[in-house]
């Protein structure tokens, strides 16, 4: 069954954000060679303003966040749902539900609804208390207004479970398994292969950045610690402060558009380390796993259902010196790089997930149809 396919919830393809619009970039890309009709809603601010991207049709909508901050994302989303509700799509796929959920009663029903419901936002320390509240109810909404609902972890499925009595299709994120990576590229940052540690990510308290750094600056390594993320925000500038005097904690600044050389620094990294405590399957962590880097992760329910034992865990400044001072690269150690690589193969790579998500969307189609003519009154 060939489906008209409207995407919403992000600032739109090809990416030049990061997550979502990442997703939706595979995606998006990846029905279309199926044979699909793929409209993908962009922001009108977006750097790419062509109507078509790669076989995918772009709509750009107003998007006034520039001017209006968070509350511009509100109309944002309520633009682009007011547009899909002229343009008969048989399933218009929302990717979170942050600034959309509020606008439900404005949905076109006659669509098939489905929702990505992303990780637990409301769980996000950088928000207030009364946004934790609005995300909380916008959680409820999203799951009220819409028709059918993807976990992209197998812990968001069983809280959607546990809270909303709803049951959801697990289809995780995917990765690219890259083979590119260039030794020479590590010049730029004075490091040598294993000779370094790394992060990348957002500068958010969830992402544990500071407890990552803590015990690394408490431990007696001679080896340099990257950290590559835009520090342009509160929490970036007092890190950047705090550690200062540490010569071996180097902040690069975030590194955009350039693959090569995101894979190239995780792929000669001594340890990766990953933060992430809220969310679902995280994007980074998989793209990790596929540039086969060796993996220190936050110990929770998140990182453990992806990594399993094949990672060391930390959940104090106490464990991450720990790991630091001990960790040796051995037979050991590549076994559990190979065993995450071959879980990128079989369960994290794209061709799977969209086959997951076409196979999915057009299940919850037909069943939809036949729903609806069952509920048909009959002359």
């Amino acid at each position: 069954m060939t489906l008209r396919i409207g995407i919403l919830g992000t600032r739109g393809i090809p990416n030049h954000y990061g997550g979502f619009e990442q997703f939706a970039e595979y995606l998006s890309t990846g029905l279309v060679a199926k044979g699909h009709e793929v409209f993908v809603y962009n922001s009108h601010n977006h750097p790419y303003n062509s109507s078509t991207w790669n076989d995918v049709q772009l709509i750009h909508c107003y998007d006034p966040e520039y001017q209006l901050g968070s509350f511009g994302q509100f109309i944002y989303d309520f633009n682009c749902i007011i547009d899909a509700r002229r343009r008969n799509f048989d399933v218009i796929l929302m990717l979170g539900f942050t600034s959309s959920s509020a606008w439900g009663w404005f949905y076109p029903q006659q669509s098939t609804l489905i929702f990505n419901m992303d990780g637990l936002e409301w769980k996000r320390t950088k928000y207030s208390k009364p946004v934790q509240k609005f995300l909380m109810l916008a959680e409820k909404l999203a799951v009220r207004f819409s028709h059918y609902h993807i976990a992209d972890s197998i812990v968001i499925q069983s809280y959607l479970k546990s809270k909303y009595a709803i049951s959801s299709e697990h289809i995780p994120y995917g990765a690219e398994i890259l083979d590119n990576e260039d030794e020479s590229l590590l010049q730029e940052y004075g490091v040598k292969k294993h000779g370094y540690y790394i992060l990348m990510a957002r500068m958010a308290a969830e992402n544990n950045i500071e407890m990552i750094l803590d015990g690394f600056h408490a431990s007696n390594s001679t080896k340099q610690f990257l950290v590559i993320g835009s520090v342009d925000n509160k929490l970036g500038r007092q890190l950047v402060q705090k550690f200062k005097h540490d010569k071996r904690i180097v902040f690069t600044g975030g590194i955009y558009n350039h693959p090569q050389k995101i894979h190239t620094l995780k792929y000669y990294s001594n340890l990766y380390f990953h933060g992430h405590s809220v969310g679902g399957t995280n994007p980074s962590l998989l793209e990790a796993m596929a540039s086969r880097a060796l993996v220190a992760a936050h110990e929770n329910a998140f990182n453990r259902s992806v990594l399993q034992d094949d990672a060391f865990y930390f959940s104090s400044p106490y464990e991450v010196k720990g790991l630091i001072e001990n960790i040796s690269r051995g037979e050991e150690q590549s076994c559990m790089i190979d065993r995450n690589l071959q879980k990128i193969k079989e369960q994290f790579n794209w061709e799977t997930v969209i086959k997951k998500y076409e196979d999915f969307l057009q299940r919850c189609v037909v069943e939809k149809m036949s729903r609806s003519l069952k509920e048909k009154p009959t002359m």
